[in-house]
């Protein structure tokens, strides 16, 4: 890797013994709409007539659109024991992990799109609609059939609009629209659909209950989503358990003496409260916070505003929250570590336990732990085997990581891997960043993982990504 190394930094435009259940597979009120709802209580969703919604601005638009690109896939793809132990009732595993990267559909996307917990995937077509694939249990691929589908599906409900965005969590996805609107479906038993109430299944991609600005970009964790307006405010809805709602609650209480539940948010809530925190516990509310860019892991959410700050909370568990302790945070508190270096957040991404930031002398850091055992990360780290390399995107999964950089595709992962990595059958995993040859000189515009595969966006218009595309392998659903 060395011999694609920058002699230059490349600058860019402006212990605790709780149950780490993520780590498993299996105030100002104004601004909330029905926030609080319940199963019973009587939502109503706004009109789906499109032709009562404005498109989003033009430049806006263009920046959703990756493509056009062809699809290259790795990893496991047997989408029913994803996460699972091998022996799991009801799993067989029905194709061998795809250890090297293959083609996968003909077709030209504008956008592929994963989550680090996910068994599903959404790709979106060079028209904006939106096709699904994968484990289909709760209904995430909006598909009354809850059968695993292999081969990518239109995604029901969304068949009259423009879809730009999508974002896939353990067993729910969301779809934004050109729009700025946002629908939902999979499972809601935690409210994490934002439908305004706990049915336990969406099965057809259904609005979500929300009543204020444009929408420009959507997230989704394990159990709980995110949203972003166009005036860079935070709202979020889905499950509370560790702060990762940033309402200043964990949304616990007891339902017997020892029997415990949370207090859902059904609907989208906005976050109105970003602090300081000092060494001392003292804590300082930030005023004018405008989010620009957020990314979500299992339970926990980094965010950059607009002047370029990060801001973290969630599950605190092995430095994922960059703040050098374990500690959960029930609101957005500022990472100080940026803030010390005088460095400037330009982009964030988040996997199950970790977190990956890029700054403005081209540096990556990270956080957290992206293995099992071992050291990990309290504060941002830089890594160093990246550094000054022109980043393009970057794929986070439970444990492994993908980057695109300088026309090199880049992954680590710890053992065990399952081909997400793409390195072939000879080296499964890697603890350190290591180039995947068979990538080298590719136009790779875009990459998403979920939590045991990979998808690459390549741009097959470059004459030389064109030609290494039709070398690869083909992966056919029968």
């Amino acid at each position: 890797m060395s011999s694609k190394r920058k002699s230059e930094p490349v600058k860019k435009p402006a212990k605790r013994n709780k149950k780490k259940i993520d780590e498993d597979y299996e105030s100002d009120q104004s601004d909330d709409y029905n926030a609080n709802d319940g199963p019973s209580a009587e939502v109503i969703i706004p009109s789906d007539d499109i032709n009562n919604h404005e498109q989003l601005p033009e430049d806006l638009l263009k920046t959703y659109d990756k493509g056009p690109g062809r699809l290259l896939i790795s990893g496991m793809v047997t989408w029913d024991m994803t996460g699972r132990k091998a022996g799991t009732k009801g799993t067989a595993k029905v194709r061998p992990n795809l250890y090297s990267f293959h083609r996968f559909t003909s077709e030209t996307y504008r956008s592929v799109v994963s989550g680090c917990c996910s068994a599903h995937s959404v790709l979106i077509t060079s028209d904006m609609k939106a096709l699904a694939f994968g484990r289909n249990q709760f209904g995430q691929l909006g598909q009354a059939d809850l059968k695993t589908i292999e081969k990518p599906t239109q995604v029901s409900g969304l068949e009259c609009f423009n879809v730009i965005q999508a974002a896939c969590g353990r067993n729910h996805t969301l779809f934004l629209t050109d729009a700025g609107i946002v629908y939902a479906c999979g499972d809601n038993k935690s409210g994490q659909c934002g439908v305004g109430n706990t049915q336990p299944m969406i099965l057809k991609a259904t609005r979500i209950n929300y009543g204020g600005p444009p929408i420009i970009r959507i997230g989704c964790g394990a159990d709980f989503s995110m949203i972003l307006d166009i005036k860079g405010n935070l709202y979020s809805f889905g499950l509370p358990e560790y702060g990762q709602l940033g309402h200043n609650t964990d949304g616990k209480y007891f339902v017997t003496s020892n029997k415990m539940s949370f207090h859902f948010e059904t609907s989208p809530k906005k976050i109105v409260l970003y602090v300081e925190k000092a060494k001392d516990g003292h804590v300082t509310p930030i005023d004018d916070v405008k989010i620009v860019d957020f990314s979500c892991g299992n339970n926990h959410t980094v965010a950059i505003d607009s002047k370029n700050r990060a801001f973290s909370w969630g599950f605190g568990g092995i430095g994922r929250l960059g703040h050098s302790e374990q500690k959960d945070e029930k609101v957005p508190r500022l990472i100080k570590f940026f803030d010390f270096q005088n460095r400037k957040v330009l982009r964030v991404f988040c996997g199950t336990s970790y977190s990956l930031a890029t700054t403005d002398i081209g540096n990556l850091y990270l956080f957290g732990q992206n293995k099992k055992t071992g050291e990990a990360n309290m504060y941002p780290k830089p890594v160093q085997d990246l550094a000054g390399w022109n980043i393009t995107s970057i794929g986070t999964s439970y444990t492994s990581i993908v980057i695109s950089a300088d026309d090199s595709l880049i992954a680590w992962g710890a053992s065990p891997t399952y081909g997400e990595l793409g390195l072939g059958d000879l080296q499964k995993s890697s603890s350190t960043p290591k180039a995947v040859s068979r990538c080298d000189g590719m136009k790779i515009p875009q990459i998403s993982m979920g939590y045991s595969h990979t998808l690459l966006l390549v741009n097959t218009e470059h004459e030389l990504t064109k030609q290494k595309y039709n070398t690869f392998p083909e992966f056919i659903i029968d």
